[in-house]
């Protein structure tokens, strides 16, 4: 199952779940990763968080012709508030995932998935525009929690971490779900690189080597599957779409939670 062709199409199928709905599509690959192509825990962490990191530079990239760099740039306050705490956040989760047994590796990322399933159906359509709940030193503090909270899931799954952030940016810091996107990917790019970093200090890195050519090809699957969800977006109604993909990871929880 491990070859190019099948990590192409596996690729483009879980790109365009995640194009669907505006992410990339990390947190349905992961465990797919681990039941069908028989990844261990930490392995498939490392693989899902260096396609992800290829998956994301290439989403900031296309993200441009929308919201442009120039006006990613005026919110550098927020980004700044939000990485303060997931830098922190995605060393300290790498940490924790290289220490942890699979067994445990496997129920935390079982708990996660379920714990994303929830944002998708009660917080993933949050409306954009709200007055921020706080303010000041308030708002600073919150974003630091909330990006160290983000920075940990992130290394844990080895995601970029989206279904959290476009939501806090939102609902904390009152921003259109456009901008949240584009701002999203700038916190997960740098956020992504430091879980990196801390995983390449590990034996179980050798993974990314070994399945390079396997790795490259699901990168590219999902940046094209992302693309034509993108283009599907809005075309599924979300009271439809959102349960439907709650469900996917539930199901994939409740496989991973099994995996032995």
């Amino acid at each position: 199952m491990r070859n190019r062709p099948v990590a192409f199409g596996a690729g483009a199928a879980i790109g365009a779940l995640g194009g669907l709905i505006g992410l990339g599509g990390a947190e349905f690959r992961l465990p797919l990763l681990i039941s069908l192509f028989r990844f261990r825990g930490l392995e498939a962490v490392i693989l899902n968080k260096a396609t992800s990191l290829i998956v994301v530079a290439a989403a900031l990239a296309f993200r441009a012709r929308t919201v442009p760099f120039a006006e990613i740039g005026e919110h550098w306050s927020i980004i700044a508030n939000l990485l303060a705490g997931s830098l922190v956040g995605a060393y300290v989760g790498a940490s924790w995932a290289t220490r942890l047994k699979s067994e445990t590796l496997y129920k935390i990322i079982a708990t996660l998935l379920v714990v994303i399933a929830g944002v998708l159906l009660f917080v993933h359509d949050a409306s954009a525009g709200a007055t921020a709940p706080f303010a000041g030193w308030r708002l600073v503090a919150a974003g630091v929690v909330a990006g160290f909270i983000i920075g940990v899931i992130a290394s844990l799954l080895g995601v970029a971490g989206g279904e959290f952030l476009i939501p806090t940016l939102i609902l904390l810091f009152g921003l259109d779900v456009k901008l949240a996107g584009s701002l999203s990917l700038a916190v997960s790019l740098p956020t992504m690189l430091v879980g990196f970093a801390r995983y390449s200090r590990d034996q179980s890195f050798v993974v990314v080597r070994d399945n390079a050519s396997f790795m490259l090809a699901m990168a590219a699957g999902s940046i094209v599957g992302a693309f034509v969800g993108g283009l599907l977006l809005g075309v599924v109604p979300s009271a439809i779409l959102l349960p439907t993909l709650a469900a996917i990871l539930l199901i994939s929880a409740v496989k991973v939670w099994r995996h032995e």
